[in-house]
């Protein structure tokens, strides 16, 4: 399992994000509230970011906590539309940079929280790592995101035991899942932060109920039930 954050907005610094909150993804590395799943996300790390309309990423396979050089470095990282994640692998995975999320398909950023059988999951020569989540990036950017839903609830109904929490942004649009797993979604005077879990506790953060989708753009934020999910 994972945690992850996606932002769309005004432009603000990733250290705001991810590092700065009380309860952000750095914390949520070593000490999740909300994680069903594994009590760590020790296992690797990974921030996308669209600078100049063109998807920008740094991953690791080390804890984020431990990475001084990113958070010196992180303050001076703005953005409008960010994915950033923190993975606990699962077991049998490969621990590596290329395993972490966002993935990409040069257009899109992508974050899988959750896990799902691979037998499940056509190959693809475009998936960036043998890992789980990987596979299951190919297959929704090959499918498109404006199917995002129907591929969520097709994979879900070929591994009953899948858990399909989905982050994926293009730099206008922020769009994602709940399938096994918790999502809450904050709307901020300067934007929308959905993520895992809250990173602060602050009363406004608001719980997505699960096999939902949730659609994001500068002037509209829906969340409707997963069509198929029943």
């Amino acid at each position: 399992m994972c945690r992850h954050l996606g932002w769309l907005g005004a432009p603000t610094s990733v250290s705001s994000l991810v590092l700065d909150q009380p309860y952000g993804l750095v914390v949520q590395s070593y000490s999740p509230r909300r994680q069903k799943h594994g009590t760590i996300n020790a296992d690797g790390w990974g921030v996308g970011f669209f600078h100049h309309d063109t998807a920008r990423r740094w991953r690791s396979a080390a804890p984020l906590w431990g990475d001084a050089s990113f958070a010196s470095v992180a303050p001076a990282i703005e953005s409008h539309c960010v994915i950033a994640a923190v993975r606990s692998a699962t077991v049998g995975m490969p621990i590596e940079p290329s395993a972490s999320a966002p993935f990409t398909d040069g257009q899109w950023l992508l974050s899988h929280n959750g896990v799902v059988d691979r037998s499940v999951l056509p190959p693809s020569a475009a998936a960036e790592s043998t890992v789980d989540s990987a596979l299951l990036a190919a297959l929704i950017f090959d499918r498109g995101l404006d199917a995002l839903g129907e591929t969520v609830a097709e994979v879900g109904k070929a591994d009953p035991n899948a858990r399909l929490n989905i982050l994926a942004a293009n730099g206008s649009r922020l769009r994602g899942t709940t399938w096994g797993d918790t999502l809450s979604i904050l709307r901020r005077d300067d934007g929308v932060v959905v993520a895992s879990e809250p990173y602060d506790d602050d009363p406004a953060w608001q719980d997505v109920p699960d096999r939902h989708l949730v659609d994001v753009t500068d002037s509209r934020l829906q969340v409707t039930p997963l069509k198929g999910s029943s």
